[in-house]
């Protein structure tokens, strides 16, 4: 059980969330409307993540998947795993994500050694950015490098608030 109560979702910023949501509140937006005004940022930001940039949106689900595996956040898994087949990962790439060392192609490869390096050393190796050049422009580095920052941002939201995947 989350370690705080649910809000009742009411006012414009909950009305934006649910616009953005298709219609309903997440059990993670009830927990993000104590504080209507973090929400209300959060919203624009995860809005823009997921709808609004350049990254392909493969490359996205691939990332927020490893960090649910390696936050351990449940939640977050669940939320993004139909993301991620609609993208075209199939049943063997998300195996591979729940392993330590992923076997996937060159490119998927660097972004979950990129991924791997932000979120369990916060230091990334020059060489493996410099790796990246090849695959990304500099506006795709800068929105996966975002990508990345922000997801285990949700997930740590998540874990430490308890929040629960709805039934």
């Amino acid at each position: 059980m989350a370690r705080l109560l649910d809000t009742d979702g009411t006012g414009e910023i909950a009305q934006r969330i649910r616009e953005r949501r298709g219609g309903t509140l997440r059990p993670l937006d009830r927990m993000l409307l104590h504080s209507p005004q973090l929400a209300d940022g959060w919203n624009s930001l995860l809005g823009a993540l997921r709808g609004r940039l350049e990254l392909p949106a493969d490359i996205r689900e691939l990332v927020i998947l490893r960090i649910a595996v390696l936050n351990r956040a449940p939640y977050e898994w669940t939320a993004h795993e139909p993301d991620a087949r609609r993208a075209g990962l199939g049943d063997g790439k998300l195996d591979e994500l729940r392993r330590e060392k992923p076997h996937l192609d060159i490119r998927q490869g660097r972004v979950i050694a990129y991924t791997d390096a932000m979120t369990r050393d916060i230091h990334v190796p020059d060489e493996l950015f410099d790796a990246l050049r090849a695959d990304f422009t500099d506006a795709e580095l800068v929105e996966l490098t975002a990508t990345v920052a922000a997801y285990n941002m949700v997930s740590r939201f998540l874990v430490a608030l308890d929040v629960q995947s709805p039934s």
